[in-house]
């Protein structure tokens, strides 16, 4: 097995304490303990605890979107694949044991007091409203939608709203009871 990196068990180390603990409980000390590296570790790779944060922030877009990506790529069919990307996020409220979208996290504890946190968080969303607006784009092609861009943002308010229902209730049925929605919305 090959050996982890220092600073990929770091972003790890503190990925896992964001998410479960808050960025704002997790201090610079436990993250070096919990990695078992010196502070000295640490601060080579990164300047400072927001640095870390940014280091979090890509690396959880970057698994969000490579395992949408794995959930949609062989579908063909536009409207299968907007219910895989609500499978998707199903999922993931599931083997997170419904502990909600890490980037709405961040952003209720930061709030836009830190710019770059909470702009990353939004163009972060955007992106996810892209994939949608490309699908339906795609389902538009094949039967002439009245307000493409209006279903698109439904689609996506509906599955942000899911996730935040099921981190509320500890419950999936909300991802099953919007795909009957959105069911009406892509006749």
């Amino acid at each position: 097995m090959k050996k982890e990196k220092v600073r990929d068990r770091i972003i790890r180390v503190a990925s896992d304490l964001f998410y479960k603990q808050g960025y704002n409980s997790t201090g610079i000390n436990q993250i070096i303990a919990e990695a078992d590296i010196a502070i000295g570790s640490l601060y080579n790779h990164f300047a400072s605890k927001n640095d870390l944060l940014q280091a979090y922030l890509i690396k959880e877009e970057q698994n969000w979107f490579e395992g949408l990506e794995k959930s949609i790529t062989s579908i063909s069919d536009p409207k299968e694949k907007i219910e895989a990307i609500i499978d998707y996020r199903k999922k993931l409220q599931q083997s997170s044991k419904f502990s909600g979208c890490h980037f709405i996290k961040i952003v209720s504890e930061t709030g836009d007091g830190n710019v770059a946190v909470s702009g990353f968080a939004k163009n972060h969303k955007e992106k996810q409203k892209i994939v949608i607006s490309d699908i339906v784009k795609e389902y538009n092609e094949l039967y002439q939608l009245s307000d493409p861009d209006l279903i698109t943002e439904n689609i996506f308010l509906l599955i942000e709203g899911a996730v935040v229902t099921s981190t509320i209730t500890r419950k999936n049925d909300s991802f099953d009871h919007i795909k009957k929605i959105i069911q009406g919305l892509l006749p």
